[in-house]
């Protein structure tokens, strides 16, 4: 008689074009396994208009989306935040009721992914997480990041710094592995357009020199974000014969201010564009033809490293994150960024970091992950004790 096959209900949270982006080779994988079902759940500014409909990116790739949550995002005040978690928490806990995953995967630190968190606890179905263990120290997002890992019972850290850190904050050893990032992972697997379908793509001409900008607010330090920002601006006036390629800020308290800002600086200025979304594969091709990275996005510090690339990172968002040593920590000072700036742009600069290595991995990260899954039994997952690490 033949053994009926028990499919493991695998549910992926994703709130955001970077997220997806790093999930996206993940979630093809889990597609392909026989022994997985995958249930996708599409919220946070995937489902804003002013964000890109990012949503629609997904649909193009073909993955089928089980539910969407609609967090009603408007403004970006601590009041109309709270309001928008509150009422994700109950349209996830009523989803995961309905649906009844085995799993449920998180990546990161957004607060609509420790809300998802917050209701697959109440639904008490186990998690696991993707990028825990790392340190931000001027986001909000990292006090989101390690109560997420709390709650959960599987955890796939960046870096073997970042598995020391999580079992540290009493996670047990034998659920926490180093897979390394997922970032270099799709950075392996995406086959990137030349340089001049890029241009058609993106309906652009490039000048001699493209570099590209994500700034993202400070979300711990109130204002500092929009006189970093303005400092941005001075030192980005000082370049000439220069394309200037500004992605979307995150959706964080702040944000609003901070795209309105950017959006003014363009209307202003030839050759600078703001695009809502690329898409990971005009992104990463974007990374690969441009000059340099500058801004505070963690991609700077887990992807541009790959290509080979100077990253300047300004302020303290990304502070604590573990670093390659072609990104170039900048104070948030015009005079300090013009300077980095010409460092970034001198010839015998760029070719010192052509043999750097990324510290977050080689790629292979998804499927490590693939591995794994498929060797727990995810109904003994959901009890789990305290790890106490023994001082001498």
């Amino acid at each position: 008689m033949m053994k009926t096959l028990k499919f493991k209900k695998i549910c992926v949270v994703t709130g955001s074009r970077a997220e997806y982006g790093l999930l996206k080779n993940l979630l093809f994988l889990i597609k392909k396994e026989k022994l997985f079902k995958l249930q996708l759940l599409v919220t946070g500014t995937h489902l804003s208009k002013k964000h890109g409909l990012t949503v629609n990116d997904i649909i193009e790739d073909q993955l089928n989306i089980k539910n969407k949550v609609d967090l009603k995002l408007k403004k970006d005040d601590a009041s109309s935040i709270a309001n928008s978690m509150s009422n994700g928490l109950s349209k996830f806990v009523k989803i995961f009721e309905k649906n009844k995953p085995n799993l449920i995967i998180l990546l990161g630190d957004r607060y609509e992914i420790f809300t998802a968190g917050t209701a697959a606890t109440l639904c008490r179905l186990p998690i696991g997480h993707i990028h825990g263990g790392e340190i931000t120290k001027s986001s909000i997002d990292e006090v989101f990041r390690h109560s997420i890992t709390k709650m959960s019972h599987l955890h796939f850290t960046a870096t073997n710094e970042y598995k020391k850190r999580v079992i540290q904050m009493g996670e047990r050893p034998e659920s926490v592995f180093n897979v390394g990032g997922l970032g270099v992972d799709n950075i392996k697997t995406t086959k990137l357009y030349s340089k001049l379908d890029l241009e058609k793509k993106l309906k652009i001409k490039f000048l001699k020199k493209i570099i590209i900008v994500t700034y993202h607010p400070e979300t711990l330090k109130k204002k500092s974000s929009l006189l970093n920002l303005k400092n941005l601006f001075n030192a980005l006036k000082t370049l000439r014969d220069t394309t200037i390629i500004f992605t979307m800020p995150n959706f964080d308290m702040e944000s609003i201010v901070i795209y309105d800002l950017i959006s003014n600086f363009i209307s202003t200025r030839k050759n600078c564009y703001l695009f809502k979304s690329l898409g990971q594969k005009k992104y990463f091709s974007c990374l690969k033809y441009s000059d340099f990275m500058i801004g505070n996005s963690s991609s700077g510090l887990l992807e541009m490293p790959s290509f080979k690339k100077i990253s300047i990172n300004i302020g303290e968002r990304q502070s604590g994150r573990i670093k390659a040593k072609s990104v170039i920590d900048c104070r948030p000072k015009t005079k300090d960024i013009v300077k980095a700036i010409n460092f970034s742009l001198n010839s015998t600069n760029k070719n010192k970091i052509k043999n750097v290595v990324n510290p977050y991995g080689t790629g292979g990260a998804s499927k490590k992950i693939i591995k794994i899954l498929k060797s727990k039994n995810f109904d003994n997952l959901i009890l789990k004790e305290f790890f106490d690490i023994k001082f001498s």
